[in-house]
């Protein structure tokens, strides 16, 4: 028998003495009077007044002194410590509490405050309960928990003993919040459209299938949150903003999940050029409410979002790393390169795709200032606007900064004939084995022919989040999907 189990059987032992004493293990309800924070802030009127606290939460420490010991007691909000001793409860009480009480254990403390020698505040407890008994040992908080794998299967454990994994979700809220805010401050309305799609489109990203039983039939878990969100323009609406979760069945890395929220918004009657002037206001707020400024550092590096954005050209910033002028180079062109670097292709690989590889190789991990990355190639972005003066280009910006992409949006193609030729050359790519390539959607097309105003939409993820708190995006998920325990 392990000492987890040991440890287990005793505490199991201790639940029997004190029901067999009477007492409930488990009551349904409290009669807190304030929560810990609340304490000390007015500490010294209530203190003052003699006023009788009711403090809850779970023991984090016992420290056991002959007829009496100090309990460290946090909640939700602080830790605050209760002084326990056999002058304020009588020896059987006392007696009980000290035999069958444990660090984890959830109790109810009341008594007055008052401040000890060591200038402590302290609740001097004449009443407890228990609230609910622990069964099994917490980590200590000097030692914690140092396997990061279990910090994230159990990530309860890590949320009860490491304050700082509770700051960082206190702050994950945050992020959101401000951005909703901000959204709806500039006149967006919020909606939710629907998690299972009939075709997975808005991305080029292999998707997650289900079978939807009371149709008997297969249906996909979205992979964006694009077109049904420009449906609703065509339906009349002119700006609409989601955050919802979407499902990418791709490989795992510090900056991909495969189950995650997005932001996506579009806009009518706006294009990119007035998308980057609100995506600064967007990005910078946001920083501020998380970081508390605009210098923040990640990877190593630190960076200002409060300085002027760069704006970098895809088709010159590629020719610069790579020597292949995008206007000019062939497919054959781009395979030799990408085979000199080393990366790997499949037979089908498309123009886009093989121009994708080579930019994440060799120019993302360059662009550390944020800025606007501009314009790309049409075959990598099959929903963006033409350029007018350059047909082989699209109106798109990517938000960029320590060398990774933090957001993506675009002039949003309307023109429905010419989208039904670029859902065709993704499904020509698809055809040939490409499993990301885009599916044809006849009802967004169908949709479009009915007419979508000029319009610009833009997502981000919560790798941006991940980014700003230096951690891999993993870390940054209550509960993240992890391979089966002993698993390769």
């Amino acid at each position: 028998m392990g000492r987890e189990d040991e440890t287990r059987d005793i505490r199991i032992q201790k639940l029997k003495n004190l029901e067999a004493e009477g007492v409930l293990a488990y009551p349904g309800s409290t009669k807190r009077t304030h929560t810990i924070k609340e304490v000390q802030d007015e500490f010294e009127e209530l203190e003052r007044s003699k006023s009788i606290v009711t403090l809850t939460g779970r023991i984090r420490s016992i420290r056991r002194h002959g007829g009496s010991c100090f309990v460290d007691l946090q909640d939700g909000t602080a830790s605050f410590q209760l002084f326990v001793s056999k002058k304020e409860l009588d020896e059987t009480k006392y007696k009980l509490f000290v035999d069958t009480i444990d660090p984890g254990d959830f109790i109810e403390a009341s008594g007055v405050l008052f401040v000890t020698k060591q200038n402590q505040q302290s609740l001097q407890t004449g009443e407890i309960n228990l609230l609910s008994k622990a069964l099994r040992d917490l980590p200590s908080d000097h030692f914690g928990i140092k396997n990061i794998e279990t910090r994230l299967r159990k990530r309860y454990i890590d949320l009860a003993v490491n304050e700082e994994t509770r700051e960082l979700f206190r702050k994950k809220a945050v992020f959101w919040q401000t951005i909703r805010n901000i959204m709806l401050e500039a006149g967006f309305l919020e909606v939710w459209t629907p998690v299972l799609e009939n075709i997975p489109g808005g991305a080029e990203a292999e998707p997650f299938i289900t079978h939807y039983k009371a149709l008997d039939r297969e249906f996909y878990l979205r992979i964006s949150l694009e077109l049904p969100l420009k449906k609703l323009l065509v339906g009349g609406y002119e700006k609409v903003f989601e955050i919802g979760r979407i499902f990418r069945n791709e490989g795992i890395s510090a900056e991909h999940l495969q189950d995650y929220t997005q932001l996506e918004f579009y806009w009518a009657y706006a294009d990119y050029h007035d998308l980057m002037k609100f995506l600064v206001t967007l990005y910078r707020q946001t920083i501020i409410a998380v970081t508390g400024g605009t210098e923040v550092s990640s990877g190593g590096q630190t960076v200002d979002w409060g300085n002027k954005w760069k704006e970098y050209d895809y088709v010159e910033l590629f020719q610069e790393r790579t020597g292949l002028d995008l206007r000019q180079a062939t497919e054959k062109d781009l395979q030799k390169k990408a085979s000199e670097l080393k990366l790997k292709f499949e037979s089908f690989t498309g123009r886009g795709r093989l121009i994708d590889l080579l930019y994440k190789k060799t120019v993302r991990p360059t662009l550390i200032e944020p800025g606007f990355l501009l314009n790309p190639p049409v075959e990598i972005e099959p929903l963006a606007k033409r350029l007018p003066q350059d047909n082989s280009r699209v109106q798109r910006l990517q938000v960029v900064a320590w060398g990774t992409e933090l957001g993506k949006g675009f002039t949003e193609l309307n023109d429905p004939l010419d989208q039904r030729a670029r859902f065709e050359e993704q499904m020509r790519l698809r055809e040939a084995g490409d499993t990301e390539a885009q599916m044809i959607d006849e009802d967004y097309l169908e949709a479009q022919e009915y007419g979508m105003p000029p319009c610009t939409g833009f997502g981000l993820s919560e790798r941006l989040f991940a980014v700003l708190m230096d951690k891999p995006a993993r870390e940054t998920v209550m509960f993240p999907p992890l391979r089966e325990e002993g698993g390769k």
